[in-house]
């Protein structure tokens, strides 16, 4: 309990968020993040990871790791700016821009710190104007906070309102329209209209930032993301990417045009201001590059699997909301009823956290449920049965 008077505000806000349900317990991954994993003690199906193409502990990737460790050291004890920057990290960046076909990309310290500075660097006055899907990420949100332009909100993949916004008065008198939107929503599982928004941006004259980090290693050739899925990488003028998710490691990029990138360079403060990513992290982010480009089976599995378990969730009753990709949220309704199943599932050996209002909406409450292209058949059969058992116990099939 907080001792210091001028600080006990806090103990009252710890006391209302335990009683909304709100206060967070950090689980403990115990060992490598795996399909099975270890976790609080407990030997689990693990079905909350990002995990996606089961790279974060693959031995080609470790041994990049430890060989960039040995010939670069631990560290570069610098921003990019500076002299935080390394081949490697100059490496990364060709790599990915060829992968995500555009013409450069900057790599950052997170997806968040990513979004942050696109909108932050980019809307940059009063008379601009950011659009945004009311479902995009929270790293989304903060960034348009933070810029000094504009904003407006349209319906989760409403196009009417995102039409009737590019129409309005404000959009015609802006300085700069950029339209944001996630490719995959993180708690829904669904795509983002992206031929439609491009076609909108395109008539009414603004670019689109896409972030893709649900898409990336998922979607498109080889993992490539939505705007490859779609057809249109020449059309959509940012991307953004994670390192932090398919590719097992950690950090953001930025993909678009070398303009994008020598701007993004001189004025984005997430990029300016925070130390350079290790070489190992870099080197294990190139050798995960080779694995996408060589392993499609990999994507294959991950998509296999994803089907199997949504359909057999399907077939069990549950609500599976309107989810088109490996997150398949499981729609409880009610906040101590999806906290109840998410820890009467770990009693029985399946980990799948439970995502409650304020996140997703009221009455949305559900389990959030991601496989990955390392589960087994056996895993997901375990983890299908003890879905049945547990929503018939608590009334929720």
């Amino acid at each position: 309990m907080v001792t210091d008077k001028l600080m006990g505000f806090l103990d009252e806000e710890i006391a209302k968020l335990k009683s909304e349900g709100r206060l967070a317990r950090l689980r403990v991954l115990q060992g490598a993040q795996e399909p099975v994993s270890t976790v609080d003690g407990r030997r689990v199906v693990n079905l909350t990871s990002n995990n996606y193409l089961d790279l974060a502990n693959h031995p080609g990737l470790k041994a990049a790791a430890k060989d960039a460790i040995e010939r670069f050291g631990v560290g570069t004890a610098a921003v990019r700016p500076i002299i935080g920057t390394m081949e490697l990290h100059q490496e990364l960046e060709r790599r990915l821009a060829e992968f995500k076909g555009c013409s450069a990309a900057l790599v950052f310290q997170s997806g968040f710190t990513v979004n942050v500075a696109c909108c932050q660097s980019l809307m940059t006055d009063a008379s601009d104007l950011l659009i945004s899907d009311e479902l995009n990420h929270a790293s989304i949100i903060d960034g348009a906070r933070l810029a000094k332009a504009a904003r407006q909100v349209y319906p989760h993949k409403d196009m009417k309102a995102l039409r009737a916004i590019l129409e309005s008065s404000a959009a015609r008198g802006a300085r700069r329209k950029m339209i944001v939107t996630d490719g995959v929503f993180s708690m829904d599982g669904d795509v983002a209209p992206l031929p439609e928004i491009a076609d909108l941006a395109d008539r009414y004259g603004a670019f689109v930032m896409v972030d893709d980090a649900h898409a990336s290693g998922v979607m498109g050739r080889n993992g490539r993301g939505t705007p490859d899925h779609f057809g249109l990488t020449k059309r959509i003028q940012i991307q953004i990417g994670t390192l932090s998710k398919a590719v097992g490691a950690v950090g953001g990029y930025v993909a678009g045009s070398a303009s994008l990138r020598d701007y993004l360079i001189s004025t984005a403060r997430p990029f300016i201001f925070s130390s350079s990513h290790p070489p190992s992290v870099i080197a294990t982010c190139l050798a995960a590059i080779d694995i996408m480009l060589k392993e499609p089976q990999r994507i294959e599995k991950l998509w296999s699997n994803a089907r199997a378990f949504k359909e057999g969730l399907k077939k069990l009753g549950f609500d599976t909301g309107a989810s088109e990709t490996p997150i398949t949220p499981v729609i409880i309704g009610d906040t101590a009823k999806a906290q109840a199943f998410s820890a009467r599932l770990f009693e029985e050996g399946v980990f799948a956290l439970s995502i409650c209002y304020p996140i997703v909406a009221r009455g949305k409450d559900r389990l959030r449920t991601i496989v990955s292209s390392g589960h087994t058949q056996a895993d997901l059969e375990l983890a299908l049965e003890k879905f049945r058992k547990v929503g018939k116990e608590l009334g929720v099939i």
